[in-house]
């Protein structure tokens, strides 16, 4: 099967149910509003791409590649980033929802994590050296001998993060945030004194 290279382009609204997006290399496009919810993204390429208000919910990412890839406003629930193509992988995610989403053993060192929502999402084994989650909902996030040095979680919230799993030197946390770090010994923690 033949694959397009498409550079520069923007697709606007576009429903890639209806008809999929052709397999190939995208370089410096833009997908706004688009439907890609249960897209086969197996062995695409996306470099230096953004994704503005769309829908990738339950898109296959077999050997994908994301270098340089801004997600904003999007819907990302049920995505498995360990199977894509981990050269060069870089991405960023501002207003997101990944709920029920995969890391596992992923690099995502320095990604920039903002105001998303990382429900039951899976960091077991990932590498966040120095990544910001900025006012990040974490509820339900796994993580277990994940590398968190020099992350700041410090606006982040509803985190469990047992510090003798995970390797978390320099790691910031602020005060309200310490009592995400000591959830499995099972104290109360009175917050309003």
């Amino acid at each position: 099967m033949e694959t397009v290279c498409v550079e520069n382009k923007i697709f606007d609204k576009t429903d890639f149910a209806q008809k999929p997006l052709p397999k190939g290399e995208y370089e410096n496009c833009t997908f706004i509003a688009c439907e890609l919810s249960n897209a086969d993204l197996t062995d695409f390429k996306f470099s230096e791409c953004e994704f503005l208000s769309c829908n990738l919910s339950l898109a296959k990412l077999t050997r994908t590649a994301f270098r340089d890839i801004k997600f904003k406003e999007c819907k990302m629930l049920g995505l498995h980033f360990q199977n894509c193509d981990q050269f060069g992988l870089s991405l960023g995610f501002d207003v997101c929802n990944l709920t029920h989403s995969s890391f596992y053993r992923t690099k995502l060192k320095k990604t920039i994590f903002k105001s998303s929502q990382f429900h039951e999402v899976d960091f077991t084994e990932c590498d966040l050296t120095s990544c910001v989650f900025d006012n990040c909902d974490l509820a339900g996030a796994t993580f277990e001998n994940t590398i968190i040095e020099k992350a700041d979680l410090r606006t982040s919230f509803n985190y469990s993060i047992n510090p003798e799993i995970n390797r978390m030197k320099k790691a910031k946390f602020s005060l309200s945030g310490v009592a995400g770090l000591l959830d499995k010994y099972g104290i109360e923690i009175d917050r309003t004194s």
